[in-house]
């Protein structure tokens, strides 16, 4: 592993001093330097298959892999013990890359765009390269990217790019010898990764973003998988506030919602977190979950998905080219006016056929929870669609250039189940309890294709930190000791008691945004009155104390007191075992990632 030596902290609005790298330009080919977003979109016309044509005159792709592929996903080198990931012999990674560059000289020409990870003195150059049927996720890169006018020099701006990392993508080339027919192939060394095979966005965008969380832990930081906005609280404080959460969690939502007199959108996916509650930045606009996307929930989102400038992943279209962001299962009809892109994108040719003439109907190939059987997929619509939004199609972003210290800082659980009983919001009571909650990353899940169902924990909300993942609970508290008197906090997103069907049966409780809005705000306001839970030792609204009768007026006492309503139910000794059974598992997967015993022991008492 390398070793470079800690800076010292340096204000975020500092000119950034170009870092000698990796070759911004390493193959004997023609590039397309820096093509501006037209000539972006009329290359993607030309070369990226599955492509459509919105109604708004937007392009969207939909992709052979629905999300990212972290089984695929390797890390060069030969100590298994160093990594969190799995690792590739470098003879094996080596002939990979060589592979890799007779496809790239044999299409001889390859798409370069060059910009920045983050502004000021923290953010770092990052080249981007892609063979031409990756045109589309060329252009979704650039908008996501800082351009180097936003960060260097006039004198820098006339020199060479030095980027700190460089991304090299081959949609197409998909070695037959590989599982999946792709891989995605980190080189730390030299700071590159190769991502050949998947046609998925989201890896070219963690592809940099994976290298940027190892370079900020060697620098003593951390990367944290949230969304961070500005709040303007009735006082006139102004503070940031992050918000972890893995996708699905409510991340997006919540950075873009309204709390206190003003609320100012910074990031809604990855953040860099310093000593003394300095944020650094990554991204220049947004990566959106669609699914479910409406102008009264989202009105951010919806509009920014909506319009032309937008690039769009696996985005459901009518015939006319509108929107469809509740499109779920599809009729035989739908199948057939889609069918090229369908068995372009790797669906069954005789299943499709076999389905949109009426042979096997959709009752047939689903399950009592609405999964389609392997093979047959295609008959729901991806729930994982994705658009790219700049920042200036955001009303209201906050200045990226001077962003408020960290003053509040939260993760998203979406508990969903019959056991689904973590509170609506509650608030940890040290750095070490904090960093455990943190680690454990805790939700439901359904995963892109529908497969992967019930509850899950994953390392510190995010796959994407490449050293041993126990390394960043001791990080965060290290990293959370010196901001004393940040508030630091879990919320619920999802589901008391049930889930989305038991809610409809009058028995669960749905925690809907405008609760999470209201539990934000009484606890950004200080108007909150906590009291410590008996059975894990955080702290929970007291739902009998006077002071908190307002909150109570805006969200169920049975989202707030979760215990309460198990009791209330006649369901105590269910929630008793599930207070014993999640001590248990969360001790075993903390003991499994080696995380100090300080942490564990102030999860599990």
């Amino acid at each position: 592993m390398q070793t470079i030596p800690t800076e010292s902290a340096a204000p975020t609005n500092s000119p950034v001093e170009l870092r000698g790298g990796p070759d911004p330009r390493p193959f004997d080919i023609e590039y397309i330097d820096n093509p501006d977003q037209a000539t972006l979109r009329s290359l993607t016309k030309q070369h990226t298959p599955c492509l459509q044509t919105t109604a708004v005159g937007s392009l969207n792709k939909v992709t052979r892999n629905k999300a990212r592929m972290a089984k695929y996903t390797y890390i060069l080198g030969t100590d298994a013990n160093a990594w969190s990931q799995n690792v590739m012999d470098p003879a094996k990674g080596r002939d990979l890359i060589r592979r890799q560059r007779e496809y790239i000289d044999a299409k001889g020409q390859m798409i370069a765009i060059d910009g920045y990870v983050g502004l000021g003195k923290r953010a770092l150059g990052a080249t981007y390269l892609y063979t031409p049927e990756g045109a589309n996720i060329a252009g979704m890169q650039q908008i996501l990217s800082f351009p180097r006018k936003d960060v260097e020099t006039a004198d820098t701006l006339a020199r060479p790019f030095q980027p700190t990392f460089r991304l090299v993508y081959t949609p197409d080339f998909r070695p037959e010898d590989m599982p999946g027919g792709q891989c995605i192939l980190v080189d730390m060394e030299n700071w590159t990764t190769h991502v050949i095979g998947p046609d998925y966005f989201g890896e070219s965008k963690k592809g940099v973003l994976r290298m940027l969380n190892h370079w900020v832990y060697l620098h003593g930081g951390l990367v944290l998988h949230a969304g961070a906005k500005a709040v303007t609280l009735p006082s006139g404080e102004k503070l940031t506030m992050t918000v972890m959460g893995l996708s699905g969690t409510g991340k997006t939502t919540t950075t873009f919602s309204a709390q206190g007199d003003l609320t100012e959108p910074i990031q809604d996916d990855m953040v860099t977190l310093w000593p003394n509650g300095e944020l650094s930045i990554t991204e220049n606009g947004c990566f959106a979950k669609i699914e479910g996307l409406s102008a009264k929930s989202e009105p951010v989102i919806h509009a920014g998905t909506t319009s032309a400038e937008a690039w769009l992943e696996n985005a459901w279209l009518n015939d006319d080219g509108t929107f469809d962001f509740f499109k779920a299962e599809l009729t035989p009809a739908e199948v057939a006016r889609v069918r090229d892109i369908l068995i372009g994108t790797n669906a069954d040719p005789v299943h499709v056929d076999k389905y949109i003439s009426g042979e096997v109907k959709l009752a047939d190939v689903l399950d009592s929870n609405g999964v389609p059987a392997d093979g047959w997929d295609f008959v729901k619509w991806t729930g994982n669609g994705r658009s790219i939004i700049p920042m200036s199609s955001i009303p209201g972003a906050a200045d990226l250039q001077n962003i408020p210290r960290v003053q509040s800082m939260g993760i998203l659980n979406r508990d969903e189940g019959a056991d689904a009983a973590m509170p609506g919001i509650l608030r940890f009571t040290s750095p070490a309890q904090a960093a455990g909650y943190f680690m454990l990353g805790e939700t439901s899940k359904t995963s892109a294709a529908g497969k992967e169902r019930g509850k899950t924990r994953s390392p510190f909300t995010q796959p994407f930190f490449p050293a041993k993942y126990g390394l960043q609970a001791g990080r965060f508290r290290e990293v959370a000791a010196t901001m004393p008197g940040v508030p630091m906090w879990l919320m619920n997103t999802g589901y008391v008691g049930g889930d989305a069907r038991s809610v409809k049966e009058g028995v669960g409780l749905k925690v809907k945004i405008r609760h999470s809005s209201a539990m934000l705000e009484a606890m950004l306001g200080g108007t909150v009155v906590w009291t410590v839970d008996p059975d894990f030792g955080y702290e929970v609204v007291d739902v009998n104390a006077p002071e908190n009768a307002a909150l109570l007026e805006r969200v169920p006492k049975a989202i707030l007191s979760p215990r309460g309503f198990y009791d209330e139910a006649g369901r105590l000794d269910e929630y008793e075992a599930w207070v014993k059974n999640m001590t248990a598992g969360r001790r075993e997967f903390l003991e499994n990632y080696h995380v100090d015993a300080d942490i564990i022991e102030a999860v599990c008492r």
